[in-house]
């Protein structure tokens, strides 16, 4: 049985959050439940089942489901649409593949599968949003309310805009909100432009020639260059790229040869990493120089050597206008000393950077943790639901003060 949540301790200004502040109690069962029963990219059936339930009850107008596989998407028609504005708001949905070590009532119930990043709040902050706009509908356009799978790894975003997402659903502007254990509650925090990096996967395929470990003269040993090649790869951002620009190479995983076999040199050597960026420039110029490097290190020592470059997802990439405009949004909850307009960017990535290529918007943070809690993808993780009722109330004033009725 889940326990019963406590009211809220944050407060903020205005008429949203008064009122959503008094579903804090449901809001928080709800998003306890869906932690206790996460589940993986594209697989969100019970998660999008319970959207589509609580989207019902609220009485948002429209239920759109399966879009991008197990996507959902809600659609609230303010007291006139006169503007013909149309606000969107997203919410990932999905859980991370990793075993949880809380011990409360709510934890997963589901073996190697974890809330891990608060997309369980996520979810049930959106969905306050919509109980919020449904009930007052004090704005003058259409709100969508954009339920994605597939956040970690599996480019939902990106599934949901070729399922034709912002074609049936051509909004004006597109926001989204990440919690973040670094702010503390009652924070939100933005930046103009790069927000986040972009994600690449680099897989270095080695091939020497195999042989005896008491005789490597007769062998070309794949390890020795991939030891080389882990090596040199960190000059690429030391040398190559401009110290204004910021990038990250990491190989992070390497296979070779067979560790029962401690004599065998092996034939084939593989690494596997990523790249951080936060432009086109900066990441061609990356991938050119680690294929140039990677081969030119190999022959040296008589190998070969290819890479394969994946971009995964691209940079989070902030629109100055709605950025400024986010930023205004909050400061009208929580005062200007809540808000920092000018946070360092993350080289994390985020795949909400697939609808910033295609529409304006913003991407915030919303303070969960503060100093000493417990960060985003570790065991003991679990989001702070003192914050649903604020999240929920930054929700919907984004859509209240984008599309204000006439007077207002």
């Amino acid at each position: 049985m889940l326990a019963p949540a406590a009211p809220p301790r944050l407060g903020a200004r205005g008429r949203a959050f008064s009122q959503i502040a008094q579903y804090h109690p449901e809001l928080t069962a709800f998003r306890r439940d869906l932690h206790a029963h996460p589940e993986l990219g594209f697989e969100e059936v019970y998660t999008a089942a319970r959207v589509q339930e609580a989207l019902r009850l609220c009485g948002v107008d429209e239920v759109h489901a399966g879009i991008g596989k197990t996507g959902v998407v809600g659609v609230i028609r303010g007291r006139s649409t006169a503007s013909g504005r149309m606000v969107g708001l997203r919410a990932d949905m999905d859980a991370l593949t990793m075993s949880e070590s809380n011990e409360f009532p709510w934890k997963s119930t589901r073996n190697g599968m974890m809330h891990g990043c608060g997309h369980d709040g996520h979810v049930a902050m959106l969905v306050g949003a919509a109980r919020y706009l449904s009930e007052t509908r004090n704005f003058d356009g259409t709100a969508v309310l954009i339920f994605q799978p597939g956040e970690e790894g599996f480019a939902g975003a990106k599934a949901m805009i070729d399922d034709g997402l912002f074609q049936r659903f051509p909004v004006d502007a597109v926001y989204a909100m990440h919690n973040w254990p670094g702010l503390k509650p009652g924070c939100f925090g933005i930046r103009e432009n790069a927000m986040m990096a972009s994600a690449d996967r680099v897989t270095i395929e080695i091939t020497g020639k195999g042989g005896h470990g008491a005789h490597p003269y007769l062998a070309v040993d794949p390890v020795l260059v991939a030891a080389h090649i882990i090596t040199a790869a960190q000059s690429i951002v030391s040398r190559n790229v401009k110290p204004v620009d910021v990038a990250v190479i990491s190989l992070c995983a390497m296979h070779a040869g067979d560790l029962n076999a401690m004599s065998v040199i092996p034939g084939k050597a593989t690494l596997v990493g990523t790249v951080r960026t936060f432009n086109h420039e900066v990441q061609d110029m990356i991938e050119r120089r680690l294929s140039e490097l990677c081969s030119a290190v190999a022959l040296g020592f008589g190998a070969t050597a290819t890479v394969h470059y994946d971009r995964v997802y691209p940079a989070t990439i902030n629109t100055p206008r709605e950025t400024q405009f986010a930023a205004d949004v909050a400061e009208s909850l929580v005062g200007a000393e809540n808000v920092v307009r000018d946070m360092d960017p993350s080289m994390g990535a985020e795949d909400f950077s697939f609808m910033l290529q295609a529409k304006p918007g913003a991407y915030m943070r919303i303070g969960q943790g503060g100093e000493g809690s417990c960060m985003l993808h570790m065991s003991r993780y679990d989001f702070n639901d003192d914050i649903l009722p604020l999240g929920s109330a930054l929700h919907a004033s984004l859509v209240e003060q984008a599309m204000p009725q006439a007077g207002h």
